[in-house]
């Protein structure tokens, strides 16, 4: 397998959810390739379609979401795929690890016979062959002591160990895309550190792609390869991590940039700059820009016209009717204006 060869394309992908007051559109329009062995980061608040969409990837939503576009996994269209062809992927060619570990373990199991059953789930090996691999995943994890903790229970584990069971569990079957959604939530900011090692463990052990979900953009800065950051359920920026970082092309990016803390030189000292306001309900989109409410360079264009989703530069893509008057500028640049115009008013 090459290793620019894509493994997971997604095309177009829009989910909808029927409710009594009305159709919520909770993705519009996601589209991505993702090559072996690359990270890519979704970021954006709350609310904003990162996890409908990797349930979506996995086939894990309920009977009543509507699902249009397009997933392929190594060429194998999984929209629509019976659930037989789909079990066949996840866990063994796809792996998920969700936020909360304690949803993915069970209690009353010891976490070894777990990680171990994962194994034999997609490969005829022995008990005692799927235990073995067990131990060397929890030792691959850093977890002390791996013969003997794989017989403890999950409550015997503190929440960065769980996690990393959970990766070790990922891992088990050598998976070609590992989707890690929110693998750091309420997790201190050590702990995070010790399982984002461990996710990098398991991609360089694996020799797996891996996206990488968030509502904060300082998780995936020294992990991710390409970013693409959601607003109100679709792609609002997609390119490589340094320009998200350095060069955002949308007001929304540079709002998420501007509140994240920093260490280094260029925001030692410097005070944080919000974004104020909420993400707009995904039952009753406003219309033209969904983010036009709480930007500061909205102007007239941008409540009329939604704008697309277009190149910046090559491999850089921004959905702003104005990402050219966002070069060179600063967080405090742009919201500052937000402070002085709390009520709402026309930047």
């Amino acid at each position: 397998m090459s290793e620019h060869e894509i493994v997971l394309e997604v095309e177009d992908l829009t989910v909808s959810f029927p409710t009594e007051d009305g159709l919520v559109r909770a993705v519009r329009g996601v589209s991505y390739a993702l090559r072996r062995g690359e990270v890519l980061g979704i970021v954006g608040e709350s609310g904003s379609g990162k996890s409908v969409t990797s349930m979506a990837v996995m086939g894990l939503l309920p009977g009543s979401a509507k699902v249009g576009g397009s997933v392929r996994f190594r060429g194998q269209e999984l929209v629509g795929a019976p659930d037989k062809e789909l079990r066949a992927i996840r866990g063994g060619r796809i792996a998920m690890i969700f936020q909360d570990p304690m949803t993915s373990l069970n209690p009353v199991h010891p976490v070894g016979d777990q990680i171990a059953e994962a194994v034999r789930a997609h490969n005829a090996v022995s008990a005692a062959a799927a235990r073995e691999r067990a131990v060397e995943l929890l030792a691959m994890m850093q977890i002390p002591r791996p013969k003997e903790r794989a017989r403890d229970y999950p409550h015997e584990f503190s929440g960065g160990m769980r996690q990393r069971v959970v990766i070790a569990t990922a891992m088990a079957n050598d998976p070609d895309v590992i989707i890690a959604d929110e693998p750091t939530t309420a997790l201190d900011v050590t702990v995070q550190a010790q399982v984002l090692r461990a996710l990098e463990t398991a991609r360089a052990a694996t020799g797996a792609a891996m996206v990488l979900i968030t509502h904060d953009l300082g998780v995936i800065a020294g992990s991710a390869d390409r970013v693409l950051v959601m607003y109100a359920g679709r792609p609002v920026e997609l390119g490589e991590v340094d320009a998200i970082y350095y060069e955002p092309r949308m007001p929304y990016t540079l709002g998420l940039i501007g509140s994240l803390p920093r260490l280094d030189d260029a925001r030692r000292g410097e005070r944080l700059v919000p974004i104020t306001g909420s993400p707009p309900s995904l039952l009753d989109l406003p219309p033209g820009c969904p983010f036009g409410p709480r930007c500061p360079m909205r102007q007239e264009r941008c409540h009329s016209a939604e704008p697309e989703l277009l190149a910046t530069a090559p491999g850089h893509l921004a959905a702003c009717h104005f990402s050219a008057d966002l070069e060179g500028r600063r967080p405090e640049d742009v919201f500052a204006l937000t402070s002085a115009d709390h009520d709402g008013g026309a930047a």
